[in-house]
């Protein structure tokens, strides 16, 4: 009787510490409008639709948070267009007009190459790390450590945290990335349209829990 009420007591604790970081992250999508972030190119459609982020158009374009954010744990949920897609989500990255560079965690829509939840650095070192390109022994780890967690014609979930200098992907609750790098240590976040002509890329669930010292 005992051991019983100890478990449901457990039990009891670990779904209150699950709840209370949930509740603890803020939307950084309120389901109706863009508001907080911002299109930095002069092309690209946004839309929103039943509580998705749309993002269409025929050349590549990524749509940023107007705020920074230095360590955090980031969630969001992307869907593919069907044919050839690639997408992804930035962090600690910086804007200009018509340009967005820095790090991304890679949303690949390449069932042969498999490299969803990939470190990627857009418009600078590109695959330097998780994996290195061209590297045959990085390739194949990464792909043995993320196995078949990317859903190709599903929703997908992405959980990016970064603190200092730790940086970590997860895609559908498998760690994919877990490194140390130093490049950048504050920025926006961003999601990206990738340029293909007509497609719609679908976002939503966007969410962040800033970590604080």
């Amino acid at each position: 009787m005992k051991l019983k009420t100890l478990v449901i007591a457990a039990f009891a604790f670990l779904s209150s510490v699950t709840a209370h970081e949930k509740d603890s992250f803020s939307p950084l999508f309120d389901g109706k409008t863009t508001t907080g972030w911002t299109n930095p190119y002069k092309w690209g459609e946004v839309k929103v639709v039943e509580g998705e982020i749309h993002l269409t158009g025929n050349q590549k374009f990524f749509l940023v948070t107007e705020k920074t954010y230095g360590d955090f744990i980031f969630e969001g949920e992307i869907l593919l267009p069907d044919g050839k897609a690639n997408s992804g989500f930035m962090f600690r990255a910086h804007s200009g007009p018509n340009k967005v560079f820095g790090y991304q965690a890679e949303v690949d829509g390449d069932a042969k190459r498999k490299w969803s939840g990939g470190l990627y650095d857009e418009g600078r070192r590109t695959w330097f790390i998780s994996p290195i390109k061209g590297n045959k022994e990085s390739e194949e780890a990464f792909r043995k450590r993320a196995g078949d967690s990317f859903k190709r014609n599903d929703w997908n979930t992405y959980r990016i945290t970064c603190k200092g200098k730790s940086i970590k992907i997860e895609v559908n609750g498998v760690v994919t990335t877990d490194v140390q790098d130093d490049k950048d240590a504050s920025g926006v976040i961003g999601i990206q349209h990738h340029g293909e002509k007509g497609q719609t890329y679908k976002f939503r669930n966007l969410r962040i829990k800033e970590l604080k010292d």
